[in-house]
């Protein structure tokens, strides 16, 4: 067995094939999970390189293979058996043929070429047809990849046969970032930015390559290096730095330890939480964050020890045991800020709302733009400058999470926030903040103005389209605004409505059919559109019966009476107010028109601000599959799924490796089609199939987690039912 570090540059120079097993499963990487972050490694290293070209630049780790010899005639092409890491080699020659198509596209001729020679093997060593590849995929993915990667340029993906295959989904995404990247350029850059991003995908990526003779037992060692076993984290990988460091620098171990880093080993920083798409020891989570504060530059949570050992050895210009001082000082800044977004009633800060609230919208980004802002080492920000950034920046977000615009560029944004604050004039670190964010222009950048605010509102369905605590936020904002906490005011009755307590209510009911009839013209599409806008939702300190809840308006026993019941809140005051004995399209409407002014205060924008951005992109919506949810690693292939309904419970529907479900040994694409298979009727498939039979844990908790996490925008038609 040989192990050695490689770059594709390596590992795909020589003629040869790599071989997918029939056994192995089909390609499942997906834009969200895999492409997009591989691009996102690619640019990083690419930029650094157009930053500074003579530089030493660190490559950037891939994962590992492993490979098998195959025995072979003397004189023939060498043949290896691709025994782990199938989804990246696959997924590396897909962006390396569709990147040396984009740059002979633009007129980048030699570093085409050298993409070229690690994508097709030289013709001479030809025999069949497939032999032009570096890498064969598993017999079910071979014509889909066959049919990219051998098409004639450019690319006529929608007219390829497996237009839907992932396959050439990938081919197409990275051609399209590709292009992105050479077009931004001005004229004179274009051969630069192609040069460095030819480099960066050839040298500067990074793969631990496991090669294997023909007799060693490939399955023993892939087992062996797939085994569980307890992984060191930035946290332990940077103590262990530290502490070695002043070990031989005559510093009192002990006290250093007990001083400033005991604290990192409490339950408080070892717990596991969320960060995007993964989940981390918060511990490990901070130090990024923390070096992300310090540097103003992107730090991904794999490059976290490095750059740390690069910060401490180059730039932070002190000790060891200063710079441990340092990192436990902005410890306690950044557990104040965590514990304040836990803190859900009583009296709360601008920081303390900040916090919740950038909690709710799961933005974790925020952080280290907080840390920079309160850095205890650095020249104290004016209270109300601090207040001013973290509302340009609360605005910033909401109106991004109302529009739908992507967030796929937070944490380069936050890092470019941190860049700005540390070359400006820290005392105004406010308006330099809202100064840099109302020009931005892209589409992952821009403040959206309140023009597009009102316009996407105003039919859209908030209720479908958020979740449930960030819209509870949303509603909770409004509250404050009526209880006069406007701006820097104080509130009228002095405390802000009690966070992530009350239940949301529709106000004329999802069942309306019965007591609630259309105006004249009017239809039920648009009917059961309009029941889902703001206009509509309110809060309530409980919910309401299901027999009220769907009950006429007026009338002694009819919604109206009942919300006067429950009139503890503003917002149903105005509401009851303004709605007298009737609640019909109209008075929706024009509710709609009036939260939307008023969240347009809550979260303002410069005066005369208007963006330029255009942004068609955010609206583009995909089927969210199975196949997806396995690919995030959410559902795992032979996961038994189970019916809701006793009348099936002998039937189940076993999980494929391609994202299908077997029921009764009939394959089907979708779980509404193996949901219908059983009940002989169309059902939601989604909530149908449980996944957890004892918890009720269903397909549809998967597919909430699955948006929650990523920024995807699922079919109106795939969005699973819930209930108030």
């Amino acid at each position: 067995m040989e192990t050695q570090v490689r770059t594709p540059q390596v590992v795909f120079m020589q003629p040869q094939r790599l071989i997918v097993p029939l056994f192995q499963r089909p390609y499942v990487w997906n834009e969200e999970n895999q492409w997009e972050p591989l691009w996102g490694d690619v640019l990083r290293v690419a930029k650094r390189l157009l930053d500074d070209p003579n530089g030493r630049h660190h490559p950037h780790f891939l994962g590992a293979v492993v490979l098998q010899q195959m025995q072979n005639p003397a004189g023939t092409m060498q043949e290896r058996t691709v025994i782990d890491g199938q989804q990246r080699l696959t997924t590396l020659q897909l962006l390396l043929d569709a990147l040396h198509r984009e740059l002979k596209s633009f007129g980048a001729d030699q570093p085409a070429m050298r993409i070229e020679t690690l994508v097709v093997n030289p013709e001479a060593f030809w025999e069949r047809p497939e032999d032009r590849f570096k890498v064969w995929p598993t017999n079910r993915d071979r014509e889909p990849f066959n049919a990219v990667m051998a098409a004639e340029a450019p690319v006529a993906y929608d007219d390829l046969r497996h237009r839907d295959s992932r396959l050439v989904q990938a081919h197409e995404y990275f051609a399209l970032r590709a292009r992105e990247w050479l077009q931004a350029a001005e004229d004179q850059d274009v051969q630069a930015r192609a040069a460095a991003v030819e480099r960066a995908v050839r040298e500067l990526m990074q793969m631990v390559v496991i090669d294997l003779t023909a007799e060693e037992n490939a399955q023993e060692i892939f087992e062996t290096l797939n085994a569980r076993g307890a992984q060191l984290t930035a946290a332990d990988l940077i103590k262990n730095f530290v502490f070695q460091r002043l070990s031989g620098s005559g510093v009192d171990i002990e006290t250093a330890y007990e001083k400033y880093w005991k604290e990192f080993e409490t339950g408080f920083w070892e717990a596991e939480v969320s960060s995007g798409r993964a989940r981390q020891q918060r511990s490990s989570m901070f130090l990024n964050h923390w070096l992300i504060a310090k540097t103003g530059e992107e730090i991904l949570a794999r490059e976290v020890f490095y750059r740390f050992k690069s910060y401490a050895d180059f730039e932070s210009g002190i000790s060891m045991v200063e710079l441990l001082g340092q990192v436990s000082r902005a410890g306690k800044v950044y557990r104040r800020f965590v514990t304040a977004a836990e803190q859900l009633t009583g009296p709360v800060d601008r920081i303390g709302l900040f916090a919740y609230r950038s909690s709710i919208m799961e933005s974790e980004v925020v952080k280290p733009l907080v840390l920079c802002l309160l850095d205890p080492e650095e020249e104290a920000i004016p209270a109300d400058q601090v207040v001013k950034a973290l509302q340009v920046v609360e605005s910033w977000l909401v109106r991004r999470m109302l529009v739908r615009a992507t967030t796929k560029s937070y944490t380069q944004v936050f890092a470019q926030l941190i860049d700005q604050v540390r070359k400006s004039d820290r005392p105004k670190a406010g308006d330099v903040i809202e100064e840099y964010l109302r020009h931005q222009a892209g589409t992952n950048w821009y403040w959206p103005d309140n023009d597009e605010v009102r316009q996407e509102l105003r039919a859209l369905g908030i209720y479908r389209r958020l979740s449930r605590a960030r819209l509870r936020m949303v509603l909770e904002a409004i509250e404050d605004h009526e209880r006069g906490w406007r701006g820097i005011a104080d509130g009228l009755g002095g405390e802000r409505v009690a966070r992530g307590k009350y239940a949301i209510e529709h106000i004329m009911p999802r069942r309306w059919q019965q007591h609630w009839p259309l105006p004249e013209g009017a239809s039920p599409d648009d009917r059961d559109r309009l029941i889902h806008t703001i206009g509509n939702l309110t809060l309530l300190t409980s919910r309401l019966n299901s027999k009220v809840s769907n009950g006429p308006w007026s009338g002694q026993t009819g919604k109206r009476t009942h919300l006067q019941k429950h009139d503890v809140l503003m917002l149903n005051r105005e509401l009851l107010q303004h709605s007298q004995e009737r609640w019909d399209d109209e008075a929706i409407e024009a509710r709609t028109q009036q939260l939307v002014d008023t969240i347009l205060e809550v979260w303002p924008v410069p005066d005369g601000h208007r963006s330029s951005a255009t942004h068609a992109t955010k609206h583009m919506k995909r089927r969210i599959t199975l196949g997806d949810l396995m690919s995030a690693g959410l559902l795992q292939a032979g996961t038994s799924l189970h019916p809701r309904s006793q009348r099936f419970a002998k039937h189940t529907a076993i999980v494929l490796p391609d994202g299908t479900l077997d029921v009764d040994g009939v394959r089907h694409a979708t779980p509404s089609g193996a949901a219908r298979h059983l009940a002989g009727t169309a059902l939601n498939g989604w909530r149908f199939w449980l996944v957890e039979p004892k918890s009720g844990r269903c397909l549809s908790d998967l597919w909430h987690e699955y948006l929650h996490q990523r920024d995807v925008n699922a079919d109106d038609d795939e969005v699973p039912e819930e209930d108030d």
